[in-house]
């Protein structure tokens, strides 16, 4: 897919990766892009910036995802791609409170369901469309310290694998974003815990993640890997799954012995 003159729907679209992909997309010459996000003031701002169209939207409400999509239909005539980018992290282990866990499934899972549901009728109906996931390394491999994010990614990419599976012979192009760390709000927040520390050595802006994207649409790849050393990862992953682990516990170890904590 190139993005010239197609209409781009972006969540999460007010910071990070989102804010990149608005601003990439409209340097590409989108016909429109649509900066969704549940902060109003900061999606307004990024679309005053590229001349897009600013939606105020809670992607764990299934009737905001709807409404987003009909305001984009209204004002541009069809969705041709949907970037499904918002997300959220969190600590912890299977002790996290339900409200927690409910969270961030409904945040980083079901908005990914509520938005396939919103635009396959009619991207089925022309025969053509792009879904666009966003999910993590940590949905390929884990995520030391919160098994809640490791949970909710892993399920996004089955997700997209199931889409890409099932209506690819319809039409429907699907792509899986799996970056690594990003020096974003979530890599930088201040409770993000000690792995992020981890990230931090191999992280991209997430300029360079826009750029990965560009490329990945462009070829139509199922999984959009910014960070290279994650085709290794996955390789040992798959290769010798209890090594895998093994290394995983050792890494762990290391991360709590460097931070004093063994209690993640």
């Amino acid at each position: 897919m190139q993005l010239k003159d197609k209409v781009a729907v972006v969540t999460g679209g007010a910071n990070g990766i989102g804010r990149a992909l608005c601003r990439r997309f409209a340097t590409e010459g989108a016909r429109g892009v649509v900066v969704a996000d549940l902060d109003a003031a900061g999606a307004k701002k990024v679309a005053e910036e590229i001349g897009a169209l600013a939606v105020t939207v809670d992607v764990s409400a299934e009737a905001d995802i709807h409404r987003l999509v009909a305001e984009t239909t209204k004002k541009f005539g069809q969705v041709d791609l949907f970037c499904s980018n918002a997300g959220i992290a969190t600590g912890g282990g299977v002790e996290a409170p339900n409200s927690q866990w409910q969270k961030i499934w409904d945040i980083n899972l079901m908005a990914h369901v509520y938005a396939a549901r919103a635009v396959l009728p009619s991207m089925i109906a022309r025969g053509e469309g792009y879904l666009l996931q966003t999910a993590s390394a940590a949905g390929l491999l884990t995520s030391i310290g919160s098994a809640p994010y490791a949970v909710t990614k892993h399920a996004a990419v089955a997700l997209a694998e199931w889409l890409s599976i099932t209506y690819g012979d319809r039409g429907i192009k699907v792509s899986c974003l799996c970056p690594q760390g990003v020096f974003t709000n979530m890599l930088m927040r201040p409770d993000a815990g000690p792995a992020t520390e981890f990230l931090k050595a191999e992280a991209l802006q997430p300029e360079q993640v826009a750029e990965s994207v560009i490329q990945g649409l462009a070829s139509e790849k199922f999984l959009i890997l910014p960070h290279a050393i994650v085709t290794k990862y996955m390789s040992h992953k798959v290769t010798d799954y209890d090594r895998w682990i093994r290394g995983m516990r050792r890494l762990q170890a290391e991360i709590e012995l460097a931070h004093g904590n063994t209690s993640m």
